[in-house]
């Protein structure tokens, strides 16, 4: 009885774990984001592709096991299955990727945050920014569908809520849907923090939570800009700054401190 070489075993040992690592994943995400309460999903993954190449899988790996038990020589084709299953759905993937975008749920959520800061501050006075809702609700028509997933089902649209007397962005909205803008004005219509509910940026699966990035929250600071002054700083880092404070600048939402 005559082995595959160690080169082919190997083969299809690398391709094995590659398929349930990468698929195995995607399987997981898929049924995982249908009942989570929310998920960092634009759309809802596919079910049915990872478990087609699952499926394909177990059976070029059973073939390979028979052409073992049997003794096979090297050149019998259940030994060159598990490869081909890997290539094949690599192939798929990277045709199918042509029409996904490459942005995650944090990246459309901070530029979310960001369209809807341009919209406050170009409604802000000299004095004072914006505190009525039916002002500030029309804006959320211009930012589209947020980037999230509640057990499954996209949201149509963002939401508003406005907070009044704040001294700084709101960092936690226990009962508040995803995707609901934090508007949260300090005293005097100084400012206004935004924030926005969706998850973590580390986290793909989990209950509602203000946008972050490794523990901090990702908010945008509007402000009244006085006629003499150039383009105000967009963030603050510290939640207890005022708006006075000075400004620092942002990156795609992050908070970061200025030199």
């Amino acid at each position: 009885m005559k082995l595959p070489s160690r080169k082919t075993l190997l083969g299809n040992a690398l391709s094995l774990i590659a398929i349930a690592w990468i698929y195995g994943g995607d399987f997981y995400d898929a049924v995982r984001a249908r009942s989570a309460d929310v998920s960092a999903f634009i759309a809802l993954p596919s079910l049915e592709r990872p478990a087609v190449v699952l499926v394909v899988a177990t059976l070029a790996t059973l073939a390979l096991l028979v052409g073992l038990f049997q003794g096979k020589e090297e050149g019998f084709k259940g030994y060159r299955l598990l490869p081909i299953v890997l290539v094949g759905a690599l192939f798929v993937d990277l045709v199918l990727s042509e029409s996904r975008t490459p942005l995650t749920s944090t990246d459309m959520a901070s530029m979310a945050i960001q369209r809807f800061h341009q919209s406050v501050q170009e409604r802000t006075s000299a004095l004072e920014v914006p505190d009525d809702p039916r002002m500030l609700q029309p804006m959320l028509e211009e930012l589209g569908r947020p980037p999230y997933l509640v057990r499954g089902e996209t949201l149509n649209s963002y939401a508003l809520q406005v907070r009044k007397d704040c001294d700084g962005p709101v960092r936690e909205a226990p009962g508040v849907r995803p995707g609901t803008l934090m508007y949260c004005v300090a005293p005097e219509r100084l400012g206004a923090w935004i924030t926005l509910v969706g998850l973590p940026a580390e986290v793909r699966f989990g209950s509602p939570a203000i946008v972050s990035v490794g523990g901090e929250a990702r908010f945008l600071l509007a402000r009244p800009i006085p006629p003499d002054e150039a383009e105000p700083g967009t963030a603050f880092r510290d939640s207890q700054a005022s708006p006075s404070s000075p400004s620092v600048d942002v990156d795609a939402g992050t908070s970061r401190a200025g030199p």
